[in-house]
């Protein structure tokens, strides 16, 4: 794959990210805000002071709308664009997938690695939720979980590979999807536990809330996948044109 067809990935990258983002964006404004606002009134009611008292550097108001927009958007565009460069490696050397089926396969791997197995281990928590103490810890915590998560994959990935000419496609795959489950259930057994629910904290309103973060995510990365998948396949096999495809008069 030569450099000029990488950049035009890498940008058709960045513009499926923004799609996908914006698709992510109602989701977190419809699904997930309601769940925030009602996080933030349970804060407000328990807390031993008046919050109304002190000064705001950003208004919830703000913070609910553009700055929502912008986290969700520039998030989008990053994320797009290394996926694409990820993209860009993985064609050809995931078995013969065409470029939407890869896109689609992709996207679906880096899904469960990235945000869905850190997630069972560390669920994403509202307002309200956590001893702002301890938020350098459960922020290591999370992120270590994702590194592991990730480089368990593709450790996984190079097994399965490795054993298909021997065992097959079928039992290398299996072979490889146990190897992964078993050593990320060590680490869910090692890992410490975070547990700073509050004391009658809604269990329904932190049901939801996690709900509408793995929506959004599964949002998100659906979204690219379709999105990033039509736009690869448009680049790398663009389909014949009419002059091409007429028969010749006398053929």
């Amino acid at each position: 794959m030569n450099s000029t067809t990488v950049r035009n990935l890498l940008v058709r990258g960045m513009l499926a990210g923004l799609g996908a983002g914006v698709l992510a964006l109602i989701v977190a404004y419809v699904l997930g805000e309601p769940n925030v606002h009602s996080a933030i009134g349970f804060e407000e009611a328990h807390a031993g002071h008046s919050h109304g008292d002190e000064a705001e550097l950003v208004s919830r108001g703000l913070q609910s709308t553009a700055g929502l927009a912008t986290g969700v958007l520039v998030h989008g565009v990053a994320f797009g664009g290394l996926a694409a460069l990820a993209y860009c490696f993985a064609l050809g050397r995931v078995g013969r997938f065409g470029p939407r089926a890869t896109a689609l396969l992709l996207s679906g791997c880096a899904l469960l690695a990235v945000y869905v197995v850190p997630f069972l281990k560390y669920p994403a928590n509202p307002p309200a939720v956590g001893d702002p103490d301890t938020i350098g810890k459960r922020t290591a915590l999370y992120f270590l979980m994702m590194l592991l998560s990730v480089l368990l994959a593709v450790a996984a990935t190079l097994l399965g590979k490795q054993l298909a000419p021997r065992t097959g496609n079928w039992y290398a795959t299996v072979v490889a999807v146990l190897a992964f489950a078993m050593v990320i259930g060590l680490a869910y057994a090692f890992l410490p536990v975070v547990n700073e629910v509050p004391e009658h904290f809604p269990a329904a309103l932190l049901w939801r809330f996690r709900l509408s973060a793995l929506g959004m995510q599964l949002t998100l990365w659906a979204g690219f996948g379709l999105l990033f998948g039509e736009l690869a396949q448009r680049l790398l096999r663009p389909a014949p044109t009419a002059s091409a495809q007429a028969v010749p008069a006398g053929s």
